[in-house]
């Protein structure tokens, strides 16, 4: 089993959130989120300046069994992208054990 985890545009939520359902992906949590970006400078609109070096995403987990791991992933990296600085991140990591509560179920199983 893998954890995917992904940082997004909050404008682009809805397109991943589609293409996941596409890849039968119809599972996960997520959350609003401010990070930190490279952006260094400010920008000023209408006279008012404004820092953006706080940038609001959208922060997404999904754990899969590894049969759904690279097609979770392309769903992610196609739908997400917009060509510009700043379209986020993805990373995968192992799974050691999962577990239903209600049924004790573990393993795979525990993910459908």
């Amino acid at each position: 089993m893998k954890k995917i985890e992904a940082i997004i545009r909050k404008s682009r939520f809805d397109e991943v959130k589609e293409a996941l359902h596409e890849v039968e992906v119809n599972f996960f949590s997520y959350w609003d989120v401010t990070g930190v970006g490279n952006e260094k400078r400010g920008h000023v609109y209408r006279g008012v300046s404004y820092s953006t070096t706080d940038i609001q995403r959208r922060y997404l987990s999904i754990v899969v069994s590894d049969s759904f791991e690279q097609r979770t992933i392309d769903a992610i990296l196609k739908s997400a992208y917009t060509g510009n600085v700043g379209d986020g991140k993805v990373f995968v990591s192992e799974i050691q054990e999962a577990y239903r509560i209600r049924t004790k179920e573990n393993g795979s199983e525990s993910l459908n």
